[in-house]
């Protein structure tokens, strides 16, 4: 594992000794944290690369520029790299996907968790825009359209602590501090959601059950297969978001053995 780009952090994961590279793609890995928080150094990062390298597929996890916290534009990073709302953190997956691409003859898929599928699914777009189109993509209980959805089934939606700090209001300030403005708001490239989605991918989306954010997960891939693309959707039984941050639970491994499993066939 080593960073070798100063700019945008790039941390690279091979295939453990005696492991064997699986052939195919290199997965760009994005971490969530609702835009203003979260490092290379989480769970949902480090485990997750970790987790798939050991299981024989190439990763690259990338430290995106975050949004200030919202109502707290003066906060810096810990790292003191200065923060920045969109298009700037999107501008810094594309550069970490150029690198990748460069060093991966097989071709990359965009992938991430939360704040960071919604990255993933913008820099999928925006790299189809610039000619550079990902193998495929991998959202993990992400979300991805500027107003949350509302799950009318009060058994998909999020318990106990996280009924407060992941309502709907509360989710729709996260994405209106990440956008900035209005208009950036029904930017495409901020949140796909709700928008032509072209020639896509083909595409994983794994959603947690117990979700606020599950609402837009589901539509987006709804959007996703009325656009015919080629889509496997599952939602892990019992699941809270964020499980990828508890390596310990038997969904953290259910949900690498599926993207190993589909990133195997890309």
């Amino acid at each position: 594992m080593n960073e070798p780009d100063e700019r945008v952090p790039l941390r690279w994961y091979e295939p453990a000794a005696g492991v064997g590279r699986v052939a195919g793609p290199t997965l760009l890995w994005l971490h969530g944290g609702g835009f203003f928080r979260g490092s290379l150094d989480q769970p949902e990062a480090h485990d997750v690369a970790g987790a798939l390298a050991r299981q024989g597929l190439a990763v690259a996890t990338a430290g995106y520029r975050l949004a200030p916290p919202p109502g707290l534009g003066w906060v810096k990073s810990r790292a003191g790299r200065a923060r920045g709302r969109f298009p700037l953190p999107l501008d810094d997956v594309l550069t970490a996907y150029r690198e990748v691409s460069a060093r991966s003859p097989e071709g990359v898929i965009l992938g991430g968790a939360s704040a960071g599928a919604c990255l993933a699914a913008a820099a999928t777009l925006r790299a189809m825009d610039e000619g550079l189109c990902p193998r495929g993509a991998v959202f993990v209980y992400g979300f991805f359209h500027p107003k949350h959805p509302r799950a009318r089934d009060p058994r998909q939606r999020s318990r106990r602590h996280r009924r407060v700090t992941h309502a709907p209001w509360a989710l729709d300030v996260m994405n209106r501090n990440y956008a900035g403005s209005k208009g950036s708001l029904t930017d495409r490239l901020a949140f796909p959601g709700g928008h032509e989605l072209g020639h896509f991918p083909r595409t994983l989306v794994v959603n947690a059950e117990h979700d606020n954010m599950r609402a837009s997960g589901d539509l987006f891939a709804a959007e996703l297969g009325a656009a015919r693309i080629d889509l496997e959707h599952h939602v892990l039984p019992g699941t809270r978001h964020a499980f990828l941050n508890r390596p310990a639970l038997d969904e953290f491994a259910t949900a690498i053995s599926m993207i190993r499993a589909w990133s195997h066939d890309s």
